[in-house]
């Protein structure tokens, strides 16, 4: 064989076999055992494995193995606890921001509004949820370590910055797009390459990640809380960017342990499906997600402000009830993954949005500290499903599995929308009584009526897949 074709040969060989760990299958124990993942941890790049395999070869044509995930082992584990340390820094900032929407109300912010204040929060969110959308082509492309390095550095930064700030506009650029900005690089490149790396423990290890929502906004709360009282805004504020920088540091070298095949180009994911606007099932899907996100993440914002200015609760009393709610979140996580698996997703996604939406009613007549403790528990137990389970409920009605990254893609950023504006036009609606005391309804009724809409819309969901693919009434 010439030299230039065999080169040329095994050049192709090389780069399909580095394309395939993207989208893993299960293959049989003796390619198990020539797998490059476990080449790696052996020490023994993937390109060396397609030379020796290209060598054993040479004189026929060969298809490329496409390994699966080792589901297991030094790195794989790495990767679950460097994605838990992302998601106490990215999402644990997020649903904690009820704790800086008091806070700023009261003393640091006294003269906005308080739906100027949270748009700080869902500026946040949403550039976490919007920028976590194009991130993935750009996870495609071999970009994951600038973008890993590249997003620590600017949520550490951006609480930094936060500690010095005195001023709105100051608070709006550090907290909501500096830190906003630096999620959006983190947020879906460290779920992919959990993926990559697990196929049948694919759920316990982002469960194991996805924990790191509730860990992080129970400490960052309590650090906020009780830094405030000793040291002040400033320094608690520091010493919160200091954890949140050990627990970058730490994150780093996980996910980056034995990822060198990452650094090769794939090719990147469409972001735009022209054919999902003309799928019922996708549009339903998208009502269902923009409606019921508008009225998520309001109490989560509102809590502390709540428990302060109605109940007349200490500020610390009102920050440990959303505490309380987001350590209930995670026990909602588990038992609405459970749940679904016997129900469906989406039929457990429209019970427990149900009940959400009659628990922020409720909201309404509660006067006394032990039923809104209830309320927040119960609060952050129900409406967790509304987050984790969209994306489950998605899988089951896209057809082409194989377009559902980018379809997902664009239904997320039609969603991010409602996140971005939900709280703000809630906090429009937050009126001052004539006793000085603030009148909660409008947000209330708000947060409530929107979680019915969206329940209506997963009822039609439910019917029109029910009806449409056969698969009978749990979906």
């Amino acid at each position: 064989m010439p030299s230039s074709v065999h080169s040329k040969d095994k050049q192709t060989f090389k780069s399909d076999l580095v394309e395939s760990q993207k989208t893993p299958r299960p293959s049989s124990a003796e390619e198990a055992e020539e797998s490059p993942y476990r080449d790696e941890e052996k020490g023994i790049e993937p390109t060396q494995h397609a030379e020796k395999a290209l060598d054993a070869h040479s004189t026929k044509t060969t298809e490329s193995v496409i390994p699966s995930p080792p589901d297991g082992g030094l790195h794989a584990w790495l990767k679950v606890f460097g994605g838990f340390m992302i998601y106490i820094n990215i999402w644990g900032f997020t649903l904690s921001y009820g704790t800086f929407q008091a806070y700023y109300k009261s003393d640091l912010l006294s003269s906005a509004s308080p739906s100027a204040i949270s748009w700080i929060g869902t500026v946040q969110a949403w550039l976490l949820i919007f920028f976590g959308v194009l991130s993935g082509p750009l996870f495609d492309l071999g970009y994951f370590r600038v973008m890993l390095v590249a997003g620590n550095v600017l949520v550490v930064f951006g609480i930094m910055m936060l500690s010095l700030s005195t001023q709105y506009w100051q608070v709006f650029l550090s907290q909501g797009i500096c830190m906003g900005l630096g999620a959006g690089l983190l947020y879906i490149p460290s779920l992919a390459l959990v993926g990559i790396w697990f196929d049948k423990k694919r759920a316990i290890a982002l469960g194991i990640v996805m924990s790191g929502i509730a860990v992080g906004g129970v400490v960052y709360i309590i650090m906020f809380d009780r830094l405030l009282k000793s040291s002040g805004f400033p320094w608690a504020m520091r010493a919160i960017g200091f954890v949140a920088l050990a627990a970058a540091l730490l994150s780093i070298p996980a996910l980056l342990s034995g990822s060198s095949v990452l650094t090769t180009k794939r090719k990147p994911r469409a972001l735009f499906d022209k054919t999902a606007y003309k799928d019922k099932l996708f549009l339903i899907f998208t009502s269902c997600s923009f409606s019921t996100f508008l009225g998520y993440i309001i109490p989560y914002f509102y809590i502390p402000t709540y428990a302060r200015d109605r109940l007349g609760l200490s500020q610390s009393m009102g920050l440990y009830m959303l505490v309380m709610a987001i350590a209930a979140s995670f026990f909602g996580r588990l038992v609405s993954g459970a749940l679904a698996q016997w129900l469906g997703p989406i039929v457990t996604w429209a019970l427990c949005t149900f009940a959400s939406a009659i628990l922020s009613l409720c909201w309404i007549s509660i006067d006394e500290e032990a039923n809104f403790i209830a309320f927040s528990i119960l609060w952050g137990f129900f409406s967790a499903a509304l987050v984790t389970l969209p994306s489950a409920a998605f899988a089951n009605i896209t057809p082409d599995l194989s377009r559902l990254g980018t379809r997902l893609g664009m239904s997320w950023s039609v969603s991010s929308i409602a996140t971005l504006i939900g709280a703000p036009i809630a906090g429009a609606l937050l009126k001052t009584n004539a006793d000085g005391h603030l009148n909660f309804i409008g947000v209330q009724i708000w947060s409530g009526v929107c979680l019915l809409i969206g329940t209506g819309f997963l009822c039609v969901l439910w019917f029109v897949t029910m009806k449409t693919q056969n698969k009978g009434w749990r979906v």
